[in-house]
């Protein structure tokens, strides 16, 4: 019916190439669909113009605001930094959290995991987070929220948290819900770096980067893992998860 689905290449075997559809594969009729093949990774475009909007997991605008005019596009599969290059850690953001500022301080630079439970208030240590964080020089900086696999009501809760707090001025959020496709959640975290080095690397601003929930991002990539019919490992999750979280920290 001429509407463009986007899609990502799983695996190449011979003349086949498996391919996983982000919008989903309902209602296509596969005698009359054609497949164009682009040669190249997935990209954003990155600006500052997607301060205070709301984005899908792929990148895409979701607030009504209309597209992204300016910036560029930027690959969303960045290099790791090599730890040993960058200048030695020293200097703090604060959270507003007596337990993280005085015992586990979040040191510009480096990052700080946050281990929870079902039923116990990760989302509001988020939220709160997102509002009251700010760095020890008083400078003006960014943060970029990027939640995986969360239901409606959460999304709504985060939304409606950052409008009371006043943070969305400085945020840039990324929402990859519960029914999205498995695949989109791959994408979501890695699309939410490439727009934090962006404005890092490019505009010389300071970032905090938040991810939700990691756990969802570990189930998906079991899913496409047992999708590709790859041999798993310890409950049921791919041997390279490790790595693929490394790419990522």
């Amino acid at each position: 019916d001429g509407i463009r689905r986007l899609g990502r290449v799983l695996e190449v075997s011979g003349d086949r190439a498996v391919c996983q559809i982000f919008e989903g594969t309902s209602g296509i009729d596969r005698k009359k669909i054609r497949i164009r093949f682009t040669g190249e990774p997935m990209t954003i475009r990155t600006s500052e113009e997607m301060l205070g909007r709301v984005f899908d997991g792929l990148g895409r605008p979701i607030d009504g605001g209309g597209e992204i005019s300016g910036g560029e596009e930027r690959n969303v599969n960045g290099n790791p930094i090599n730890p040993d290059a960058r200048k030695y850690p020293r200097n703090n953001i604060i959270t507003g959290i007596s337990t993280f500022d005085g015992l586990a301080t979040l040191i510009r630079g480096q990052k700080l995991p946050i281990f929870s439970g079902s039923g116990l208030p990760h989302n509001e240590i988020a939220a709160q987070i997102v509002n009251q964080a700010s760095i020890s020089s008083g400078e003006d900086f960014n943060i970029i929220f990027a939640s995986m696999g969360i239901k409606a009501d959460d999304a709504a809760f985060f939304r409606e948290r950052f409008e009371e707090g006043g943070a969305l001025e400085r945020l840039i959020t990324f929402q990859n819900l519960a029914d999205s496709p498995s695949i989109e959640r791959l994408i979501t975290p890695r699309c939410a770096l490439t727009a934090a080095e962006y404005l890092a690397f490019e505009k010389g601003r300071h970032v905090l980067v938040i991810l939700i929930d990691i756990t969802n991002y570990c189930e998906a990539l079991r899913e496409i893992s047992a999708a590709r019919g790859e041999v798993p490992s310890r409950k049921g999750y791919p041997g390279y998860l490790y790595s693929d979280l490394a790419s990522l920290y």
